[in-house]
């Protein structure tokens, strides 16, 4: 969701993220493979995050907004930014779902860890 709303969802995970220990690295990283809206460091891993803002009764949920094609391109883009800032720490994607109530600001993060994972079977190798 673009605009204003998609933007307080992504604050609004950033701020999540924080609170539950995370150190925020990148927001909004842009590439020829397309953008990564969060990226942050959490124990052993570096975690690839997708916020998609949904306003309330959709018919589609984030984490299924993020289809075959979405994952490739935010897997290339990971394996770019890991070329440009080198780590020894293990990829993680993750998909956080902001619900926007009707006429209201962004509400509740419903946040899915390891939400799709780095594999040959999604037409990277």
């Amino acid at each position: 969701m673009a605009g204003l709303a998609g933007i307080q969802g992504e604050e609004l995970v950033a701020r999540y993220l924080q609170q539950k220990g995370y150190r925020l690295t990148a927001r909004n990283y842009r590439c020829r493979f397309g953008e990564i809206d969060i990226i942050a460091l959490c124990g052993q891993y570096i975690v690839f995050v997708e916020v998609k803002t949904r306003k309330a009764g959709a018919l589609v949920s984030g984490a299924e907004a993020v289809g075959p094609a979405k994952r490739r391109r935010i897997i290339s883009a990971a394996m770019l930014y890991l070329e440009e800032h080198p780590t020894r720490l293990q990829p993680r994607f993750d998909v956080a779902q902001v619900l926007l109530p009707e006429g209201g600001k962004p509400g509740g993060v419903h946040y899915l860890e390891n939400a799709f994972v780095l594999e040959e079977g999604n037409g990277i190798f």
